[in-house]
């Protein structure tokens, strides 16, 4: 059976696993998943995040503020942020950016909680998860202002793109995206980084990889993610799986 599946960032307090998330996540380890790394969104999800890694040895937690939510974080939300990193299990401010996706978005807002974050993160010594979606100039360019250790979630950017976050010492992260056939720019992003900075994740839910597209996704359907960047980068599927869950265990200071 393949192993040491770390899933990067994961979504189990969402309601798609209400009825059957206790015995979803404690029977993950039974089918290879080492770790799994919980995203938050907002202070909500953070604390919920901290309850879930707590009951389970093998999940950890990251707090912070995603860009859709800002609209509804009160103003003292670094403090409560600070004060929620003091709990063991977490491990990683995020997800934090940027996303212009969406009509009406407010793009100083956006950036103003963004680089806040970003500055906590590098005071508090912890690595960041990054959203960019519709917004790679402004993502970048905060980057390279605060040069702070993290990782590029759901990465479907170019070449180019890729190789500016890695020449930030950044580590980049592959969804079930990149199973589909669609998928032919992040394949060629795929090439051009070096192994020791790839990692994985579901961003379960969502973006169940092929063969069971538009399913609810989880943690155990890495294995699909690591055969695809086996196949592109010439290696068997456990070594992807053994290099991306090392990767992932020294970013986050997981031993």
């Amino acid at each position: 059976m393949l192993n040491n599946i770390f899933d990067t960032h994961a979504h189990y307090t969402m309601e798609d696993f209400e009825n059957d998330r206790d015995e979803l996540l404690s029977s993950l380890p039974t089918k290879g998943v080492k770790h799994i790394l919980l995203a938050a969104s907002c202070l909500e999800t953070s604390r919920q995040n901290i309850e879930i890694s707590d009951r389970y040895d093998y999940i950890y937690s990251s707090v912070g503020v995603h860009p859709h939510c800002i609209d509804e974080t009160p103003d003292d939300y670094l403090q409560t942020l600070n004060q929620l990193k003091e709990n063991k299990k977490v491990v990683a401010i995020g997800e934090i950016g940027v996303d212009y996706h969406y009509d009406g978005y407010d793009r100083d807002l956006q950036l103003k909680f963004f680089e806040e974050q970003l500055i906590l993160a590098n005071k508090l010594n912890l690595p960041v998860i990054i959203h960019s979606r519709d917004a790679t100039k402004d993502c970048m360019d905060l980057l390279k202002k605060h040069r702070p250790k993290g990782v590029m979630h759901c990465f479907s950017g170019s070449a180019e793109t890729a190789k500016e976050v890695i020449s930030l010492g950044m580590s980049i992260s592959f969804t079930g995206v990149i199973t589909f056939k669609n998928a032919k720019k992040a394949i060629e992003a795929l090439k051009v980084i070096p192994m020791d900075k790839i990692m994985l994740e579901t961003d379960c839910p969502y973006m169940a990889p092929e063969p069971l597209r538009g399913k609810r996704s989880d943690s155990s359907m890495i294995i699909y993610i690591a055969k695809k960047i086996a196949e592109t980068k010439n290696i068997s599927t456990q070594e992807v799986l053994d290099i991306t869950c090392e990767n992932g265990k020294k970013l986050f200071n997981i031993t």
